[in-house]
């Protein structure tokens, strides 16, 4: 196993138009049982043709003792995990997006027999060869060119559902603690029913006399079928608006809503 953590930073002045690859549709897709199919389609809006590389790969989201979120990946994942990747395909795996067409991905799923009701998953790789960004700065000379050839990728997740599916997560082991200038809350997040968790969790923060002091809000939670821990962190301002720190008693509370198209 293995953790890709968010980051890239890249500073090449009007280079971004020439790293802009493909447009990718829709941002998830979701496949049915019975029509055991989907699509994605892809749109280059630039000037000159795009390469672009399909690929799959399974992985979910974890969190580490800080709170900080990252993708575990499973380059061969077993029977004990909700993996779709041995058995959906997407075609073609290699192709060449023309400038301002569009070209379909499909996927097929052929699920092994007896496969039990729940939501199985996979990430969809989509990686462009978004074109050669020349490198200013250098000698001018015709016998050395000095350039990079930028990749942007797009990861998407593909989930396949089979018979009634349920969610919901269990919030336990709230906790908050004085660290500094921050009040940090920590929590445990499992997740229940057969298939995965997409919500919000909402903290509030109150004074001793109920008054509301901080709010924060964490747009999205993907749990799998394992245990995570959720942190979060109210800054000075609130803490001693609250008066904590102070001998006066606080107060963290934190609400789950789960959207509706879960």
């Amino acid at each position: 196993m293995r953790a890709l953590s968010v980051a890239g930073l890249l500073a090449l002045g009007t280079a971004s138009l020439a790293a802009q690859g493909v447009m990718v549709a829709p941002h998830a897709v979701f496949i049915d049982h019975r029509l055991r199919s989907g699509s994605v389609l892809l749109y280059n809006p630039g000037t000159e043709p795009v390469e672009v590389t399909i690929s799959t790969m399974f992985g979910y989201p974890v969190t580490d003792s800080t709170g900080s979120i990252a993708l575990r990946t499973v380059a061969a994942p077993d029977s004990t995990l909700p993996s779709a990747l041995a058995w959906i395909q997407a075609f073609p795996r290699r192709l060449t997006v023309a400038p301002r067409e569009r070209q379909t991905v499909r996927l097929l799923a052929r699920p092994p027999i007896g496969l039990a009701d729940g939501e199985y998953w996979l990430r969809l790789v989509i990686a462009a060869q978004a074109g050669r960004v020349p490198i200013s700065g250098v000698a001018d000379t015709t016998a050395i060119q000095v350039g990079l050839t930028l990749e942007v990728r797009t990861i998407i997740g593909v989930n396949y559902r089979k018979g009634p599916v349920t969610t919901g997560v269990a919030l336990s082991n709230v906790r908050a603690q004085l660290v500094s200038d921050t009040l940090v809350t920590r929590s445990r997040l499992e997740r229940r029913g057969n298939a995965a968790f997409i919500g919000m969790i909402r903290e509030t923060l109150l004074d001793s006399t109920g008054a509301v002091r901080a709010r924060t809000t964490r747009r999205s939670v993907s749990t799998s079928r394992w245990s995570r821990v959720s942190r979060r962190s109210l800054r000075r301002r609130a803490c001693h608006a609250a008066g904590i720190g102070c001998a006066t008693k606080w107060s963290p509370s934190a609400r789950i809503s789960i959207p509706r198209s879960c």
